[in-house]
């Protein structure tokens, strides 16, 4: 049940809304390398990436940092094993080719998830419609074809390649600053100019952010493994300043009016949904609101639009679909928004969620490992979550900004249908990074909280399902862990009482979340068993492989609570909507429905926001109309499994962070 965006069908009222994923047409430590190799270092082989980085610079006279600094922002040096990106980039200078790479993509999503989530409005479940695909293709998502030309490789070599890939992307390089009439200089600084052509954009703010952030790879450095285990290296250049006046030459139209509420560091685009009135009183596809005068933002959703860049801008111009706030292109990290953060989108399929978050879909696909998210779209992500986290007080931390596969079910009927996008490929730990709110330590000894965090390239805890069911996904690295009812990796899986009521096994698909703990979540320790770690996890304990020379979890100092003393069990939540009493006339009561779980005497988790009931009224098109109903009544959010949950605070009691 993955995705964040999928067609829907008409009901008799005009349309039914969804939340899920479109059915896309078109996702040994060597020396460091900087401007120019040190007389006396010892040179790396060629037969390393290292080396092939190198020589693949000095054959087409790029100077290599570069042409490291271009193919960190492309793919992180990962060639992943040959499989294209959602936007058809190839290896590890992201040559692409759309052509081969972006046939009809399989689509995993049931379709049942409502995007709206609320039950003040009836819906109706979607079917599955497969949306066309784009028919031309810009020359941005065809430069694999020119790198051929340009190098005389044959393109699959190209595709598959890392060595020849790598002299693809130089001889682009090389070509752009040839065309600008600059020299093959040795002196990175005057490469912007080629730099943000190789971006591909077609604007010059897009163009910008991409060099931008290449010339801050290359003074900051950068040193990593990749994903087949070779060891590269950037060596920074701290004060490297590059011509950035090149950029006008390049013949790039301007960006779009400031009408975006975006950080002048990233690339930003209008591109709005419509707020229409149609059929029988029926509107779409957001709702009008004044927040955070209104309501409190609270959570930011990070999803992934199983489709294209073209494909999900055209849907959401359609008023009878849903909508959600940003679009993140994978290629060069452009953003478009599409609805303002003070009105509410249509997107976590969970109103009360919905009503206090903004929504931010990532060109890509969650059951491709592959079809990978490119460090350009992690950091424009990362700049855009920064900002709106500042200005909406929103803190930097796992348990307010989500992956839609953490927003919970709104009652026991939608947990089986809630979706699970972004995924486990999605690289928290790097996210928070890019963030600038790191997930370590803060807990020493044998702390009774831990924040999950493998290492992400190391981890590689196998799944099934990215093909078809049943089928194994090729080894990727992962942020998650998953949990067995015994510390044994051969004892079963932890049930999920809600996603299957007959009390099936959890599995290792890539899209069932019942058993699977995800980078910076945290939890309250159950008890230790000598590589094993066991945590609360759904109201039951759940073990996952934690030795000390690997550790897949650091200690935490966070509070916890627990059911209040005399309660054996207390209800858990989907959804912290206010008391009967608080309505006013004219607003329907909406139940406090529990979900299929207990939190048990004797058991704790980590308390990750506290406030009161608190519910949107928005069922009609004219936002007079619409009402804020906030009760007395308060509510603990806790992470209880995947997910995170609410409990009544009268039901609990809550001990500081370290006891």
């Amino acid at each position: 049940m993955q995705g964040s965006l999928r067609p829907r069908p008409r009901s008799a009222r005009g349309r039914a809304l969804r939340a899920g994923g479109v059915v896309a047409s078109a996702a040994l430590l060597l020396p460091l390398v900087s401007a120019g190799p040190s007389a006396t270092a010892e040179q790396p082989g060629p037969a390393s990436l290292q080396g092939e980085f190198a020589a693949a610079a000095a054959r087409y006279q790029v100077p290599p940092s570069v042409l490291l600094g271009v193919s960190y922002l492309q793919s992180r040096w990962d060639t992943h094993s040959g499989a294209p990106s959602v936007s058809g980039g190839y290896g590890p200078m992201h040559l692409t080719d759309a052509r081969t790479a972006l046939a009809e993509a399989p689509h995993h999503s049931d379709g049942t998830e409502d995007a709206r989530g609320d039950t003040a409005r009836p819906l109706t479940a979607p079917a599955r419609v497969t949306v066309p695909g784009t028919a031309e293709l810009p020359a941005s998502l065809r430069t694999l074809d020119r790198a051929a030309r340009l190098t005389g490789l044959p393109a699959e070599e190209l595709r598959t390649s890392p060595a020849a890939n790598l002299r693809g992307g130089a001889a682009l390089l090389a070509a752009a600053q040839r065309e600008l009439g600059e020299p093959l200089s040795a002196d990175p600084a005057h490469w912007y100019g080629a730099v943000a052509r190789f971006s591909g954009a077609d604007d010059s703010a897009t163009a910008a952010a991409y060099a931008r952030d290449v010339y801050e790879v290359i003074r900051a450095g950068e040193r990593r493994t990749t994903d087949s285990g070779q060891r590269v290296a950037l060596s920074a250049l701290p004060g490297l300043a590059p011509d950035t006046g090149q950029l006008s030459r390049l013949g790039l139209r301007s960006g779009d009016p400031a009408r975006t509420e975006c950080p002048r560091t990233v690339s930003c685009t209008w591109v709005p949904a419509p707020y229409e009135e149609f059929g029988e009183g029926d509107y779409g596809n957001h709702d009008l609101a004044d927040r955070p005068d209104s309501q409190k933002i609270d959570y930011i959703v990070i999803h992934d639009t199983e489709g294209s860049w073209d494909t999900t801008l055209k849907l959401i111009k359609d008023p009878e679909y849903v909508s959600w706030h940003y679009t993140l292109r994978s290629s060069d990290g452009r953003i478009a928004q599409h609805v303002p953060v003070k009105d509410v989108g249509w997107h976590a399929g969970n109103w009360y969620v919905n009503a206090k978050s903004v929504g931010l879909e990532h060109e890509g696909f969650l059951a491709a490992p592959d079809a990978w998210y490119t460090e350009s779209m992690y950091r424009s992500s990362a700049r855009l979550v920064a900002y709106l986290a500042k200005k909406y007080e929103v803190p930097l931390d796992r348990q307010h900004i989500l992956g839609h596969d953490n927003v919970p079910g709104t009652t026991p009927s939608t947990i089986p249908g809630m979706h699970t996008d972004p995924g486990p490929y999605w690289d928290w730990a790097h996210y928070f990074e890019l963030l600038g709110a790191p997930l370590r330590a803060s807990g020493g000894g044998r702390p009774s909280v831990v924040t999950i965090r493998p290492d992400y390239a190391a981890s590689r805890p196998p799944y099934t399902g990215c093909e078809s069911a049943g089928t194994a996904c090729a080894p990727h690295g992962s942020g998650a862990v998953r949990l067995h009812t015994a510390p044994d990796a051969n004892a079963p899986l932890v049930k999920d009482a809600g996603l299957r009521p007959g009390g099936q096994d959890s599995t290792a698909d890539v899209n069932d979340t019942g058993a699977r703990a995800s980078t910076g979540q945290r939890y309250a320790v159950a008890a230790r068993q000598g590589d094993w770690t066991a945590i609360w996890y759904l109201g039951q304990k759940a073990w996952f492989l934690d030795p000390a020379a690997a550790p897949a979890a650091v200690g935490t100092k966070a509070p916890v609570l627990t059911p209040r003393a005399g309660l054996a069990e207390v209800p858990v939540y989907g959804r912290a909507y206010p008391e009967a009493a608080a309505y006013p006339a004219g607003v329907p009561v909406q139940p406090v429905s529990p979900l299929p779980y207990k939190l048990l005497a004797g058991q704790r988790y980590v308390v990750g926001g506290e406030g009161p009931g608190e519910y949107y009224y928005a069922a009609t098109f004219d936002p007079a109309g619409h009402h804020v109903v906030r009760g007395t009544e308060r509510y603990y959010q806790i992470q209880f499994g995947h997910r995170i949950a609410f409990v009544k605070a009268a039901d609990v009691e809550v001990r500081p962070a370290g006891r």
